[in-house]
């Protein structure tokens, strides 16, 4: 008819032509509103750290800087310095968020023989969860090192071993000083034994250590080849808590010198 549009007409049993397909299909391609797409979480430090968390369990503590959180984040990595200095200030940041996982251990999961309700098992049970904490996380453990947390969680642990070392009657200098000593025992043990397990001849070095002990000359190393046996015995565990319980007497009986930590 005139005036009218024509189309072609479909073939009897077969596919209309391809001009009214392109009509009747729905646009797929279209531009979408921004209001459309779906909100992102504002930023914030604690969403930047747990983010962190997360990528550092599932790639290793290497891959957690501020280009791949921004990633994981779906923002610039400028905004994240907003909350964050650097890579440095967030490494401390995640030790302090993790630290929050550090438990006392009650009287009753003590062994029997270890004396329940005393103080320097129960302050040794935090260390071994610190520490345990540390083996968890690799690169961690070698971060934590020279990482300087100071917030909530960490000043909690320090709290809880300044309150379990002054039960015990340690005086408050030794005790201040104490701390530091403990946690930096316990963390060079992690990131040491850390880094020995993910060693790929870390067996190998082992029979090397304990062919050397061994096979010493008595004359040139007497001492050694009287010790040896003794040397590299008992499990790690055993050595672990006698560590710790070497420590803490030294920490009792050892005085601070006069010019020691200050009354501000």
């Amino acid at each position: 008819m005139d005036g009218d549009e024509t189309t072609d007409p479909a073939p009897p049993g077969g596919r209309a032509p391809a001009s009214a397909r392109r009509a009747a299909a729905p646009r797929t391609d279209a531009p979408r509103s921004r209001r459309d797409r779906p909100a992102k979480p504002a930023l914030s430090r604690s969403g930047i750290v747990a983010a962190a968390i997360r990528v550092m369990a599932a790639e290793g503590l290497d891959k957690v800087t501020m280009r791949r959180l921004a990633k994981e984040l779906d923002t610039g990595p400028a905004s994240l310095y907003v909350y964050v200095a650097g890579t440095t200030e967030l490494h401390a940041a995640i030790l302090d968020e993790l630290l929050g996982e550090v438990e006392v251990p009650e009287p009753a999961d003590i062994p029997l023989e270890e004396d329940g309700a005393g103080w320097e098992p129960r302050l040794i049970g935090l260390l071994n969860s610190y520490t345990l904490l540390l083996f968890r996380y690799p690169g961690l453990a070698r971060s934590a090192l020279v990482a300087r947390p100071s917030g909530p969680h960490y000043l909690d642990l320090i709290e809880r071993m300044l309150a379990l070392l002054a039960e015990g009657g340690v005086a408050a200098d030794r005790a201040a000083w104490g701390v530091d000593l403990l946690l930096q025992h316990a963390t060079a043990t992690a990131a040491e034994q850390t880094d020995r397990e993910a060693s790929p001849v870390a067996e190998e070095e082992w029979q090397a250590v304990r062919h050397a002990v061994h096979g010493v000359d008595p004359a040139r190393h007497p001492h050694i080849r009287a010790a040896s046996s003794r040397l590299l015995s008992g499990t790690p565990e055993a050595r672990f808590t006698w560590s710790f319980r070497a420590l803490l007497h030294g920490i009792r009986h050892t005085p601070v010198p006069p010019d020691g930590p200050s009354q501000d």
